[in-house]
């Protein structure tokens, strides 16, 4: 019996995916990369998982955790072999090839493990399987009269899982913080099979090691996340968004201090929005413009509590207009125009508005927050430097310091002459985010994309302490290689 026939015996005809059924679990959501597995692999419970690892580390098969698909780094994707035996990244400056020997891997896919576990309010937590989506986890808090804050565009694929492998961040950060601080308790299996329940509801624990903590962010490279205990905040029934033009990037901490200062933690999310994108967004969506005043960049601002917050967002914007800081602002005052101002930020990445982004170059890039006005204009000079003409297209969260950062070419007839400078620009760019204080991984992980880049970020000692727990809870290396790591 070959290996995957002896894992479809074991988790039935559904459990095991092979050809073209396989074939979407493949492909990363941009397109990037695209690997080669064995099988994919879909265990619906602790017990199939465990027995899953284990047979793949009796065997010498890699595993590749993978939750929703919606990483943007390569991540949750295999790396592809290509006909020279190594480890082949596709033909794009974002990635180069890997000296790693390859091996067979399969993708073990989380999504059959989507159920909620339990949702205790008296706790504040909810537990809730790692294939479970972020949206079904905010739901099931709703329903108990609680929040779970962890937010972003993806929220109806996204899952649990994948969310702790990245420490994925989103829109509340700034007032809730992201997903390692609502993580409590974990239940993973180990590179040998073995479980390690970690399932507790803790709020203070101070008896060693916290060993959950090696699990968020590591992208799958030390063992599969199973189960997971999260913390659920007071429910916001009172929340209200606005949309202001900001009279340059300099007004950024001005007006972040001033939201804290009059409306304190109500502020949940403080996003920039670029002048292009909010019109690309509405012509795409044949959305009406919320505001016709023209700036080159847009502020969202949201309140949210158990109190009505429309009085203290309104004396926040007049305040900001009358010292000069926004030339004009709009208010949400129903459901539906609220849900189109979420709309629009839900939909600003280029992946969806251009199709010359597969040339550009991204990054998910966070610098210190009083860093991110300057650190845009540097990276727009370096582009404006090498690549006249292109758009520089910065988006994000204002309030943790996280700029989604895109250079791309402006028509299919720029696409050549952008090619032949984007390793020179991608690499000042990643220069200045270095020079800032900053990382080339704020929420969306290291993965295949980053890992030739990211070495220069950290001190050496930091990726030999690093590489030193691979080595102890993965010894074999079968925990998603050519990720994450600098090889």
């Amino acid at each position: 019996m070959t290996f995957v026939a002896g894992l479809r015996s074991d988790l039935g005809p559904s459990g095991v995916l092979t050809g073209a059924d396989a074939a979407p679990y493949l492909t990363g959501q941009r397109g990037l990369f695209t690997g080669e597995a064995l099988a994919v692999v879909r265990p619906a419970s602790v017990d199939e998982t465990a027995r899953v690892v284990r047979a793949c580390a009796s065997a010498g098969v890699a595993i590749v955790p993978q939750g929703g698909n919606t990483g943007m780094s390569g991540g949750a994707v295999p790396a592809a072999v290509g006909d020279s035996g190594t480890s082949a990244l596709p033909a794009t400056s974002e990635g180069s090839a890997s000296p790693d020997p390859p091996r067979p891997s399969i993708v073990l896919s989380m999504t059959r493990m989507n159920r909620i576990v339990s949702v205790d309010p008296h706790r504040w937590t909810i537990t809730a399987e790692a294939g479970a989506t972020i949206e079904t986890v905010q739901q099931a808090a709703a329903a108990a009269n609680r929040l779970f804050a962890p937010d972003w565009g993806a929220r109806g694929t996204a899952t649990v899982g994948g969310a702790i492998a990245t420490d994925a961040g989103g829109n509340n950060v700034l007032r809730y913080g992201t997903m390692r601080d609502h993580l409590l308790g974990l239940e993973a299996v180990l590179a040998d099979g073995r479980v390690w329940d970690g399932l507790r509801a803790l709020r203070k624990d101070s008896s060693g090691y916290d060993l959950k903590q090696l699990f968020i962010g590591a992208e799958g490279t030390l063992g599969v996340a199973t189960r997971a205990v999260l913390r659920l905040h007071p429910a916001t029934p009172h929340t209200q968004s606005a949309l202001a033009a900001i009279r340059g990037l300099d007004r950024l901490m001005p007006l972040l201090e001033l939201a804290a200062s009059r409306c304190g933690n109500d502020v949940t999310a403080f996003e920039l929005i670029p002048e292009v994108g909010l019109d690309r967004v509405c012509e795409k969506l044949a959305l009406a413009r919320p505001l016709h005043t023209r700036e080159e960049f847009f502020l969202l601002v949201r309140l949210a509590s158990s109190e009505p917050v429309s009085e203290r967002l309104g004396a926040f914007l007049a305040e900001a207009s009358e010292r000069g800081w926004i030339t004009d602002a709009a208010v949400a005052v129903t459901d539906e125009q609220e849900s189109r101002l979420w709309t629009i930020r839900d939909e600003l990445s280029p992946m969806f508005l251009w199709p010359q982004h597969e040339h550009g170059v991204k990054l998910d890039t966070a610098v210190p927050i009083d860093s991110l006005g300057p650190y845009h204009d540097e990276a727009r000079r370096i582009a404006a430097e090498l690549v006249p003409g292109a758009l520089t297209y910065g988006f994000g969260h204002v309030g943790d310091g996280n700029i989604h950062l895109y250079v791309l070419p402006t028509s299919d007839d720029g696409v050549a002459p952008f090619l032949s400078v984007r390793d020179k620009l991608q690499e000042r760019i990643d220069e200045a985010t270095f020079r800032f204080g900053g990382t080339l991984s704020a929420e969306h992980g290291i993965g295949q994309l980053l890992r030739d880049r990211i070495g220069p970020q950290k001190p050496a000692v930091e990726w030999d302490l690093m590489r030193a727990v691979k080595n102890a809870l993965d010894p074999q290396g079968i925990m998603n290689p050519h990720k994450t790591l600098p090889a």
